[in-house]
């Protein structure tokens, strides 16, 4: 298998080169055929975008959005990138610790983060074995992200995880040729605060560039206990030399966040505020706080997540003329981490290195578990242009490795002697490769059609003994995978630019994508049977208009995504808060998205978005094993996380050095589960948060820009994001539902000084 994967990877890489080695005319021009669509890598200037993941262009039949440098400095004070993605249409951000820090995910059109495919300089950030990107394990990464396109739908993107619901494509800055750099400096609500530091060579000796940022994130959070410590850093180097340019970079740090995702009921609000979840929290006679029925507790200070992770990547872009060139990106990354845990009253019996046979045994424990993974891979593309047609031809190959296993630190009662040893150990394989080939052709003036064809093959394997215990076995729980998915991902569409300004635009796409661990691992949490999760399949279909001036720029765009076997969430999570889902064999989402970008005068811009859709399970049969309904076909049910309205709306407000941005972000209602259950919802919510900001320029400076963003202005009380699910017990019937409250009103300020 692993001779394939090379021979894969290999035979894009050849495909590219042997293709440019049949021309051999110079050429004076790096620029990419933006007009065309797709451009897989290129580089021009110096100081501007050097590497481009796979991206849409202004005539692809792809609903997207591009978030570019400016706007991408407003929202980089200290919160995650969520944060600066909730501004596109149809997207969500949700938050553990209330404040924009830490634990943070998104939604696409109600697509879970799992689904959306996210890459940076064409490098997926997408973990191997859950499939999501864990934000907070490249801390502040958004200060040195260049652009941001965020394509909806199947995409166009052919890296990584399959984009089952959208891709989310970034560029890291561009090396300076001029010396320079910047300073950071952000404080604000619940000790929330932030330092960076930014400097660059600019070039030396006509080739050579290095610049370096070093950047410290650190919160306490809204919710108790809810504290933040990220350390990150950025170091790159670039050598230029007539039409070849070599990049080398490094970034990632070291997260540490105070674990908070088991979230709060609506009671446990009611009785102790807002602020309140239950981690770490055990009985003690003389604790320091007292619950609501007289218990005295106290709460565990290492109750955390504490993760390294360093990302690698070396970049080659060659144009051999104007009509070829070539990029190949090599890349390696290292994961640490653990999760260290107070587990209260815990049975014995469930930890083997314990040797307690008993199951009436129970102790309290601190426990860890653990990962290490290493993930290295290539990627390499050529791209051939002329005025008619833009070809690109490539492929991607890439390992995962990772153990995972767990420890106990100390057990009441128990000397360090007897805890020893590991209490659950298994490994896993990961191999992900494709070829593909994407064509853009002009057979007249303003008319484009183009094709995207992918072939990808995926194997799996993971083995050992896993960390949750099976009663009925009376044993840890074994972990024995192998699998081989083969998947073709074809992507067809046209373009017309029927007069100034005006296009229409169509596809049809088919997206493949394998389950996830927890999909394997965690199935039987909520199923009867010993049967294994299904591969998904999407039928996307697309339909949009756009017109596009110098002062307005208004797009709709239609959808209709049919899915086979989607994995759906049940509204439960495992032990580590991950979403346990179901395969349900008939399911879609369709909707309409509006976009609006208007210019209304020099000093002022209106933007806004409004999306509306139906997203449905066909004849849902209730297949949860503790379910109340348990068997029952349901009839036509929503799908859980997925509402039917969302829309934003900003204005801007500039004039010289100062700028003032208000932006309101609604979202309508969410079911927690496929039974659209009253007692099981996540309630609609609307945010809005003020940005001031003013810049000066000082004969020692380039420019000192202060700025503050109120957030939450109107001190809305809402909720984020919840989990929750139905069972019965005794006879009756019980829901439960757990929340993350998000901040009222709060502040960060910021001054940043370029140089």
């Amino acid at each position: 298998m692993k001779r394939f994967f090379l021979t894969l990877a290999v035979a894009g890489l050849s495909l590219g080169v042997q293709a440019a080695n049949h021309v051999a005319q110079d050429s004076k021009s790096t620029q990419s055929l933006s007009s065309q669509a797709d451009s897989v890598a290129m580089y021009g200037d110096i100081g501007t975008i050097e590497v481009i993941a796979l991206r849409a262009g202004k005539s692809s039949p792809v609903a997207y959005t591009d978030i570019g440098r400016k706007e991408i400095e407003r929202n980089s004070y200290g919160t995650d990138i969520p944060s600066l993605l909730a501004l596109s249409p149809s997207m969500i951000a949700t938050n553990e610790t209330g404040i924009g820090i830490g634990g943070t995910s998104i939604r696409l059109r109600g697509t879970d983060a799992a689904r959306l495919n996210v890459t940076v300089n064409g490098m997926s950030l997408n973990n191997p074995d859950s499939h999501s990107t864990y934000w907070y394990d490249t801390p502040d990464l958004i200060s040195s992200v260049e652009d941001v396109q965020i394509q909806r739908g199947a995409g166009i993107s052919t890296n990584g995880t399959g984009a089952f619901g959208g891709a989310i494509n970034m560029t890291t800055s561009a090396l300076q040729t001029d010396f320079g750099g910047s300073a950071s400096l952000s404080y604000g609500s619940y000790n929330t605060n932030k330092q960076s530091v930014h400097i660059g060579s600019g070039l030396m000796a006509n080739h050579w560039v290095v610049d370096a940022r070093l950047s410290h994130i650190g919160s306490d959070g809204y919710i108790d206990r809810g504290a933040t410590d990220l350390k990150s850093y950025m170091v790159q180097g670039g050598y230029y030399s007539g039409h070849t340019s070599v990049k080398l970079l490094s970034f990632g740090g070291m997260a540490k966040t105070y674990l908070t995702y088991t979230g709060v009921t609506k009671e446990e609000m009611e009785l102790y505020g807002r602020r309140y979840h239950t981690e770490g929290q055990y009985e003690t006679s003389n604790g320091p706080y007292t619950l609501a029925d007289g218990t005295k507790v106290d709460y565990y200070d290492d109750q955390t997540d504490n993760y390294l992770q360093l990302n690698n990547q070396l970049i080659v872009n060659h144009s051999f003329n104007e009509r070829w060139k070539m990029n190949v990106t090599g890349y390696y990354t290292y994961g640490y981490g653990y999760y260290k845990q107070y587990k209260a009253d815990r049975t014995l019996l469930e930890y083997g290195n314990l040797g307690v046979e008993d199951s009436s045994v129970e102790a309290d424990m601190i426990r860890r578990k653990i990962m290490r993974n290493h993930t290295f891979g290539v990627n390499a593309s050529a791209h051939y242009n002329t005025k008619r047609l833009s070809a690109i031809f490539g492929g991607a190959w890439s390992h995962y490795s990772c153990p995972h296993w767990g420890d106990i630190e100390w057990v009441d009662g128990m000397a360090s002697s007897e805890v020893a040893g590991r209490w659950y150990d298994n490994d896993v394989r990961k191999q992900d490769g494709n070829i593909f080939a994407k064509m853009v052709w002009s057979p007249v003036e303003k008319l484009n059609i183009s094709a995207d064809l992918q072939y990808r093959i995926v194997s799996y394997r993971a083995w050992g003994v896993n960390d949750n215990f099976d009663w009925n076995r009376m044993q840890m729980q074994p972990i024995s995978i192998d699998k081989l998915y083969h998947f073709f991902n074809p992507h067809v569409g046209i373009n017309y630019n029927f007069a100034k300004g005006h296009r229409l635009y169509a596809s049809f796409a088919i997206a493949n994508k394998e389950p996830t661990r927890a999909d394997f691992t965690d199935r039987y949490m909520f199923s009867q049977d010993d049967s294994e999760p299904m591969p998904e399949r999407l039928f996307d279909y697309e339909l949009g208009y756009q017109y596009t001036s110098k002062r307005l720029n208004v797009g709709i765009n239609f959808y209709y995504m049919q899915y086979r076997n989607q994995l759906i969430p049940t509204g439960m999570v495992n032990d580590s808060s991950d979403a346990l889902n179901v395969n349900v064999p008939d399911s879609y989402r369709c909707g309409a998205e509006v976009v609006l970008d208007w210019n209304v005068a020099k000093w002022f811009s209106v933007n806004g978005s409004v999306t509306v859709s139906r997203n449905k399970i066909r004849n849902y049969i209730d297949l949860l094993a503790d379910s109340p309904t348990f068997e029952q076909n349901l009839g036509d049910m929503t799908i859980a996380y997925s509402p039917n309205c969302m829309a934003s709306l900003g204005f801007d407000f500039h004039h010289k050095g100062f700028e003032a941005l208000l932006n309101t972000r609604y979202v309508g209602k969410q079911y927690l589960t496929n039974n659209q259950i009253e007692s099981l919802t996540l309630d609609s919510y609307c945010v809005t948060n003020l940005d001031l900001g003013y810049t000066l320029s000082l004969p020692t400076a380039r420019s000192v820009r202060f700025g503050i963003t109120i957030y939450n202005l109107f001190n809305t009380e809402y909720c984020s994001n919840a989990y929750g699910y139905s069972y019965m017990w005794d006879g009756v019937r019980y829901d439960e539902a757990y929340y993350f409250p998000q901040a009222p009103l709060h502040l960060l300020a910021n001054v940043t000084v370029k140089f």
